[in-house]
């Protein structure tokens, strides 16, 4: 099968296509045929190693996982003994957590992980660039408990995870301001925000408004003045923190004389988050932004446009 793999850490031109050899499914696994995946910022991350901490987990002088990706939609095309859940020829959709590797034709998955049924609302591109945005804004939505009526204000609020963030939010019952560039407000406010700010001509840190919630989705705030538009008992979502964020947002959380918690850390997921965002989606409430898209064969292009940080929702690749 073909397969983008990297060896070495790098520019997108570390990416190289090769002809592999097809897995083969376990008892308790499914052989899925990839149809479409999608390039997010966590790809780009572990492409470059960067940050270092990368490497004390997947590598520390070259990758041990050849294949990245970690979202899909496809088809099986076999499964093993043991499989209950799902049959030959259902169209899937999902992510693979650690275990990446759809940057290929085919891959292996248990068929109890974070897999469900493709909406059949949508085609298989709007269906791979879901689970991304999707499962984390929804994991740290969970975990901050944004409820209705809540004054939220999402920062990036055009990527992957800002897109999702916005919809999910507004499922929840909150009122949302977004923030994002000049170019997106208009996509920002077809997909239900109640408010959008252009951070180009506003700071929100320095308007005097305040929230219940602030989720950052880029990283690009500055954690001591951001906490400061938060209500008492606020609480700041860092869904893309590094180490040095999240040991910020833990000394916040343990000091703050106004109560704020800061939430952050990795984004867990199951079966039931898919079906979750499956039903939204068939419901109308949860809709997929796609910027670009790319064959498998044009990954490194892929890489180098979404690495310049200025993609709105997500970029595709089709398989």
């Amino acid at each position: 099968m073909k397969a983008i793999e990297y060896l070495k850490y790098g520019l997108p031109d570390v990416l190289k296509l090769k002809e592999i050899e097809m897995p083969i499914p376990k008892s308790n696994e499914i052989l899925i045929r990839i149809i479409a995946t999608a390039v997010n910022s966590g790809d780009v991350r572990l492409r470059k190693a960067d940050p270092f901490a990368v490497r004390l987990f997947f590598g520390l002088f070259k990758p041990k996982t050849n294949i990245l990706g970690g979202v899909f939609s496809g088809k099986i095309e076999q499964i093993g003994s043991a499989v209950t859940l799902f049959k030959v020829g259902d169209e899937v959709f999902g992510h693979t957590d650690m275990s990446f590797g759809t940057y290929a034709e085919y891959k292996c998955l248990p068929e109890n992980g974070s897999i469900a049924l493709k909406p059949v609302t949508i085609i298989h591109n709007e269906a791979a660039v879901i689970p991304f945005g999707g499962i984390t804004a929804l994991h740290f939505i969970k975990k901050a408990n944004i409820t209705r009526g809540q004054r939220v204000l999402i920062n990036g609020a055009s990527g992957a995870v800002g897109t999702a963030a916005v919809q999910l939010a507004k499922h929840f019952g909150a009122i949302v301001t977004g923030v994002c560039s000049t170019s997106n407000i208009d996509l920002v406010k077809s997909i239900g925000a109640d408010k959008v700010m252009d951070y180009t001509k506003e700071d929100f840190t320095k308007n005097g408004k305040t929230y219940d919630v602030i989720f950052d989705t880029v990283n690009k705030i500055v954690i001591s003045e951001s906490v400061k538009s938060l209500n008492v008992n606020g609480k700041l979502i860092l869904s893309a923190a590094g180490i040095s964020e999240m040991f910020h947002g833990l000394f916040v959380s343990m000091t703050s004389s106004r109560r704020i918690k800061v939430v952050t850390g990795v984004a867990s997921h199951t079966a039931d988050d898919i079906n979750f965002l499956k039903v939204l989606i068939e419901s109308g409430e949860l809709k997929s932004v796609i910027d670009r898209t790319y064959s498998l064969e044009q990954m490194a292009e892929a890489h180098t446009y979404v690495e310049k940080g200025h993609k709105k929702g997500s970029v595709v690749i089709t398989i």
